[in-house]
């Protein structure tokens, strides 16, 4: 196995400690920055009758590991991540005018986001090349992901976070067990985290360059779990998924994994993808036909998981390959109400989970989403990370008698704004 550059092509061998993070020196010269991820010979794995490879016995996503970035004798670090449930939205789906909208539900996984796939599969890696510390740069569920699976596999963690992420987050991070360190700027955390690289042999768990490449090469692979998992339960392959975007790890790592299928013979053809984004660098890249995406103007966003001014090659490859595109929804209110919308249907989602929806309504106010279509979101993260954003949106909490006339009064109130909202 080697790792290959999504630009130019160029083949590194394993394991190419310093290119993990950092992307392709030849593109960086190039001044267009992109990831290298893993060259896998997926064509050998084909059957016939086609069928989706698979090795019994193994825990969570690594039910799929002869698709995965490892050796085969690397014992798996898992927390059963993965198999996460779709639920069917009907009701939402005929508000939206899609023919069927279902939720990927990765809130499920055991620290609550998709981020365990990643972390799964890039500490087994770590484990397999005998580092013995992780470093990573997250405002949450990466660095939660990633100290969860570090402390599963004995591993010391080290997280450079932001003194702005919500407090929910650092406790995340630290209960299990991580060094949890708070930086001023997301490039002061970037170049720390370099240094930490090349003068300790830390293995990063995220990217590092500055402009941004994206997560470093195996992580990302374990989000090919998730169009293996969605093939199999709808089953098919849907006409559009959106994923909530901001270096575009998941988007790319699902786009591999459909191409999995495809070059396995089970699919045909590749869902469009639809990045959901607060600010639009990649939605200003695709219109301009660039090959960087970014800077654009950014602000504080209750979407700060995925608020980036900038966006990466991979992101763009990943759209431009599938005929999808992307959606900047900038307004926190917007986000909010469509986590309430969702709530009343049973999922509480992140708020950068949520923006998915509000990007799906624009697509489709544009006649780029059909009455005909079968749309998933991505929804990767618990609103649980973030209360507080979420409570600053409902109502407070009545103190009432013990009498069923107070219970009326208060129910009216609750019921008027239900009465005058869309599914």
């Amino acid at each position: 196995m080697s790792l290959g550059c999504l630009r130019c092509a160029r083949e590194y061998p394993e394991p190419a400690l310093e290119l993990l993070g950092a992307g392709c020196p030849a593109c960086a010269a190039d001044g267009v920055p992109a990831n290298v991820l893993p060259v896998l010979d997926i064509a050998g794995l084909r059957r016939e009758p086609p069928a989706l490879p698979r090795s019994p016995g193994e825990p969570g996503l690594f039910v799929h590991r002869e698709l995965l970035p490892l050796d085969p004798g690397t014992p798996a670090v898992s927390l059963g991540e993965g198999g996460t449930p779709v639920v069917d939205l009907p009701e939402l789906a005929r508000g939206v005018g899609v023919a069927r909208l279902l939720v990927k539900d990765e809130t499920r996984n055991p620290t609550w986001s998709y981020k365990d796939r990643l972390a799964a599969v890039s500490v087994t890696k770590a484990t397999e090349l005998g580092v013995d510390t992780v470093v990573v740069c997250s405002t949450g569920n990466h660095g939660a992901a990633v100290a969860a699976y570090a402390a599963r596999a004995g591993l010391r963690c080290v997280v450079l976070t932001l003194a702005s992420v919500p407090q929910a987050m650092k406790t995340l991070m630290g209960v299990y067990g991580a060094t949890v360190a708070a930086l001023r700027t997301g490039p002061e955390r970037w170049a720390l985290m370099r240094e930490l690289v090349a003068e300790r042999g830390w293995m990063p768990m995220s990217g590092h360059a500055d402009p941004p490449v994206g997560s470093p090469s195996y992580g990302i692979d374990g989000y090919k779990t998730i169009a293996y998992e969605l093939f199999e339960q709808l089953p098919g392959v849907p006409d559009v998924v959106v994923v909530p975007t901001a270096y575009a790890d998941g988007l790319t790592g699902i786009a591999r994994g459909f191409d999995d299928l495809c070059t396995l013979g089970l699919a045909d053809r590749v869902p469009r993808l639809l990045a959901a984004e607060p600010f639009g660098p990649l939605r200003s890249a695709l219109a301009a036909g660039t090959e960087r995406a970014g800077p654009v103007p950014a602000a504080p966003s209750v979407s700060f998981s995925i608020a980036s001014p900038v966006g990466t090659y991979q992101g763009l490859r990943a759209l431009r390959r599938s005929g999808g595109g992307a959606v900047a929804v900038p307004d926190d209110e917007t986000v909010l109400a469509a986590q309430r919308r969702l709530g009343r249907h049973g999922l509480y989602l992140e708020a950068s989970s949520a923006i998915t929806l509000p990007a799906l309504e624009a697509w489709q106010r544009a006649g780029l989403v059909g009455p005909e279509d079968t749309v998933v979101l991505v929804g990767t993260s618990t609103g649980l990370k973030d209360v507080g954003a979420t409570a600053a949106g409902l109502p407070a909490v009545p103190l009432i008698e013990a009498r069923p006339e107070a219970l009326d009064t208060v129910l009216e109130r609750a019921d008027a704004p239900l009465a005058r909202q869309a599914p």
